[in-house]
């Protein structure tokens, strides 16, 4: 009977046309014969099953989606189990039809399907089938249709991606596979590969065995391989680099092949006059959104000029030139118009990275790239004016045009002397008669902006105007026009709109295909911020701020500066860059904020940290080391903190080289006993007393204060001590795009030897409230030497500890109540600022509840120990770590909850009850409230009932 019913659908459907689709009659059996099928797809016998699956996987394939859609749910469960059936033609054709229904399936069934996938094990299932492959058993069909599945699986339900590239015996078995000189089977590995890329972890294991990897990649795209491998080659390559870490490790391995593909890649070679311009414009694109990988510093710099990535690039943007010679290799000029305007946020953003990554002293004339840079150059310009004359409004919202006026005023700021100066003349000769005019539209504008008060969300023009004014900064010919059209006030006045509304904007926010394509589909991917982040427009309203106070003379000169000011004074704007410096993790804008504070006399970096150890500054208590200068004054120091930040002056020391420090400066580690160290330093008689005490405040708080008169000596004193970023700010050298912010850190210290340096230890002992909590504690109980300086200025229980006395009388060690996991991210924090980050993503949910809880219980004792003794910082990180990680139905939240109101830690526990809430009646049911007493189980009961009191109240209100 089955076999009856599976052959009469068959020819049911064989009957079927495109016209006969709509008819009602068919319509309605769509209904019928998926719930047969459905039911017959579970039975036992092999010859149905192979006979239905062929027609379940017809039914799905060649009916529309239309008649589908509210039916075809009730054939992926079965289509999942047959994964595994031991008939590979079962399972092929299973595997199939699932792919087909889950390609037009909308979004918001993923949750019900992949509890299905879940439940059939259909991933385990999938791999087991590509190892049969492997083991040369089955076809090239067979083992195409498994990874095409498993690769939509991977990239819809990100949970599936951990158990992929965890199995180490099918990264073996893809190892193998990928060798197979079929070009299908290629491209189905490389999908793979990508796929699984998509997460971070992912991508950092296919780098484990990086050099064949990328040896395997690179092979796929060179210009004799088909293009459907290439374009695959080159998606998987820019997952691989998404993150500058990884990158940098991809280069370090294979840098030149690398950026010879992508070079032939964006030139078109290899490619026919036969093939179709799709494939041709597909490869461009995604060699294009590859070469983006010039935005990090490194050596693929130096390959990209040899290799001619200047003529390249001004192929693509002579498009519309009739000048323009096309070389023999070009593509055609409809081609070269589709990717300039589609692909010219790529081009002027590689653009960008390649003139803002170029030495001083780099000389395009030694490889030919003169002309070319010329070329670019002179397209730049060109765009910019179009943009902003004959029609302002309009031009200037053109996304292309924000594009070509960023990359501007990065070759107009470039490193490199010979690009610069191209650019100012150029820029200069294209402005012409108008470049006043066109001056005057931009300062309008920006004063317009700045006066609102709604603010709104920042456009296109705002964008274009502040870089067209930051680019004006930058031209010697309109430096004083601007300066006498009030400009430094104008952006003091939009500086202040940006701080007060707190506009987060980034650069993709203006160019949505500048943001990776896979970048929505990603997991567990733990890239830096950008290092100008989502504060552009900040950032170059400081950068043009700078520029003109440079070009200003000293800020004496301008009393009137803040005259009219709404908001700030003097004082109040240099506390707000020094907010900027401490609180920000934008790299840039805290770069420029240091910069613009030069001009205000403060030269450094400041920070949290360097505000912290600064208390010890001048106070002779728990001093251990004496600057002798030769007319017998003396400074009182602490001599770790010395050590880490200036070794340099410890001249009469011997220390041999350990590790390099933050600021390039040579970290010691000593090796001498106790004995020799130096209580007393005689220092140089050129070294005065004043230069020398605030070289000191720079050591203790990252920066320190100085007039014009003492730079002078500040320089010399600062060179001698090779403190390069201070001598940076000194020199006031505007800051170098993406360089690191060197903030304060005094973690080596660590490094030394305990026992000579070290002034006092602490010692792990958990209360009996913690050895009730501290269910993972380490049995040892094991003493850290640390600083007495350190704690001394981090926090005030410490200092009131020294100072009664209690140290010194009872013990040589301080015992903190927490366990030693606790203790040991407690110094960590005392010395940099920094707390060891929690594992995060897949690895995080693939964890068990008690190896999480494990993970969580120093961040709870932290967070106990920290409202204890006042520590505010210490205590937001933590209750931010943990609160991240609470869930609504696990034991973790329930476990949390017992934990925090063991400690008292109220608010934390507020946040777990009201995660629990949702499950209240499910908890119930399993009896897992029964864990929690009385008290806290009232707690979460009435959190349900708010719950759903909010749930029905939005309902009512939708």
């Amino acid at each position: 009977m089955q076999k009856h019913v599976v052959h009469s659908i068959s020819a049911f459907l064989g009957c079927i046309s495109a016209y006969t689709c709509q008819d009602p009659l068919v319509k309605d059996t769509v209904a019928d014969m998926i719930k047969a099928l459905e039911g017959i797809l579970q039975c036992n016998s092999d010859t149905v099953l192979i006979i239905a699956a062929k027609v379940a996987l017809k039914l799905v394939r060649d009916l529309p989606s239309s008649l589908l859609q509210s039916h075809v749910l009730h054939l992926i469960q079965p289509f999942s189990s047959l994964l595994s059936s031991h008939q590979v033609k079962v399972a092929s054709r299973c595997a199939n039809g699932l792919n087909h229904i889950l390609s037009y399936l909308s979004l918001k069934e993923d949750g019900v399907i992949w509890e299905i996938l879940k439940e059939t094990n259909a991933v385990i299932h999938i791999i087991n089938n590509i190892q049969i492959f492997s083991k040369g058993m089955e076809s090239i069909k067979h083992f195409q249709r498994m990874a095409s599945l498993l690769r939509r699986v991977l990239w819809r339900w990100p949970p599936s991606r951990y158990h992929v590239w965890n199995d180490a015996e099918l990264l073996r078995v893809l190892e193998a596979i990928r060798v197979n000189p079929d070009s299908s089977v290629k491209v189905a590995v490389l999908q793979l590969y990508s796929a699984l890329a998509l997460c971070g972890n992912g991508a950092e294991r296919l780098l484990e065995n990086g050099e064949n990897l990328l040896k395997m990649v690179v092979q796929c795209m060179d210009s004799t391989q088909p293009p459907s491998v290439r374009i695959e080659a080159f998606k998987l390559a820019q997952l691989l680099a998404m993150s500058e870490q990884r990158c940098s490790k991809m280069m370090r391995l294979c840098c030149e092949p690398i950026v010879k593909a992508i070079i032939c890649g964006l030139k078109g070679c290899g490619l026919s006059g036969r093939q179709f311009a799709k494939d041709r414009i597909s490869l461009l694109v995604e060699a294009g959104h590859l070469a983006l990988i010039t935005r990090w510093a490194g050596e693929h710099h130096i390959y990209f000029w040899k290799l001619g990535i200047a003529g390249v690039l001004s192929t693509l943007l002579l498009r519309k030139s009739h000048k323009a010679q096309q070389p023999p290799h070009s593509l055609s000029m409809e081609e070269l118009t589709f990717i300039a305007d589609e692909g010219s946020a790529f081009i002027w953003e590689i653009i960008v990275g390649l003139v803002t990554h170029c030495g001083e002293d780099f000389n395009p004339e030694m490889n030919g790239n003169d002309v070319f840079i010329s070329i670019l150059i002179c397209c730049a310009c060109m765009t910019f004016v179009e943009s902003v004359d004959p029609i302002f409004e309009e031009a200037a919202n053109n996304i292309s045009s924000c594009l070509a006026s960023r990359a501007l005023l990065m070759m107009i700021y470039s490193p490199c002397k010979y690009i610069a100066s191209q650019a100012q003349s150029k820029l200069s000769k294209a402005l012409k008669a108008e470049g006043k005019r066109y001056l005057k539209s931009f300062t309008d504008y920006l004063c317009y902006v700045s006066s609102r008060d709604e603010y709104g969300r920042p456009d296109e023009r705002t964008f274009f105007s502040i870089v067209g004014l930051t680019c004006y900064s930058g031209l010697p010919q309109y430096q004083k026009y601007v300066l006498q059209s009030e400009g430094i006030k104008m952006l003091l006045a939009f500086i202040k709109q940006c701080l007060k509304n707190d506009s987060h904007l980034g650069r993709l926010s203006f160019a949505s295909n500048l943001q990776n394509i896979f970048s929505r589909w990603t997991c567990c991917q733990t890239c830096a911020e950008d290092w100008d982040g989502g504060g552009i427009l900040m950032l170059f309203g400081l950068w043009g701020l700078a520029e003109l106070i440079h070009h200003s003379g000293r800020m004496r000169n301008h009393p009137d500066l803040f005259r009219g000011q709404m908001e700030y004074t003097e004082v109040q704007f240099i506390n707000k860059l020094q907010e900027i410096c401490s609180d920000t993790s934008i790299p840039g804008l805290r770069w420029y904020a240091a910069y613009l504070l030069s001009y205000f006399g403060v030269y450094g970096f400041p920070s949290r940290l360097g505000k912290r150890i600064g208390n010890a500054l001048g106070e002779k208590e728990n001093t251990d080391m004496q600057l002798i200068l030769k007319n017998g004054e003396s400074v009182s120091i602490h001599g770790v903190v010395l050590m880490v930040q200036c070794p340099s002056l410890l001249q009469t020391v011997e220390l041999p080289l350990h590790k390099e420090s933050s600021d390039g400066s040579s970290v010691r580690q000593y090796t001498e006993s106790a004995k020799k160290f130096k209580k007393e330093v005689h220092l140089s008689s050129h070294l005065r007393h004043q230069p020398l005490v605030k070289l000191l405040e720079f050591v203790y708080l990252g920066y320190l204060q100085a007039g014009e008169d003492l730079v002078k000596s500040l320089k010399s004193f600062a060179k001698h001590c090779k403190l390069q970023p201070l001598l940076q700010m000194l020199h006031r050298n505007r800051p170098k795009w993406g360089m690191p912010f060197p903030g304060l850190d005094l973690a080596l210290a660590l490094d030394f030897d305990g026992h000579t340096f070290s002034d006092v230890a602490l010692e792990a002992e958990a209360t009996e409230v913690m050895q009730w909590t501290c269910k993972f504690c380490s049995v040892l109980v094991p003493h850290m030497h640390v600083h007495k300086v350190i704690l001394w200025s981090s926090c005030d229980h410490f200092r009131a500890m020294f100072r009664s006395g209690m140290q010194e009388s009872r013990s040589p060690f301080i015992k903190v109540p927490v366990s030693w996991e606790a203790l040991v991210k407690l110094v960590d924090w005392l010395y940099s600022d920094k707390l060891p980050t929690l594992v995060t993503g897949c690895l995080w949910d693939n964890m068990d509840e008690r190896k999480k809880l494990k993970e969580l219980q120093p961040y709870l004792e932290l967070c106990w120990l920290a409202d204890y003794w006042l520590l505010d910082d210490i205590q937001e990180h933590c209750s931010r770590v943990i609160n991240s990680c609470l869930d609504s139905s696990g034991n973790l939240s329930l476990e949390v909850l017992q934990i925090a109101a063991r400690l008292s830690l109220w608010k934390l526990a507020e946040t777990a009850v009201n995660r629990l809430g949702p499950s209240y009646s499910r908890l119930r049911l399993t009896g897992e409230i029964e864990k929690l007493d009385k008290d806290l189980a009232d707690m979460v009961r009435v959190a349900s009932v708010r719950h759903s009191q909010d749930s029905t109240k939005c309902k009512l209100e939708e």
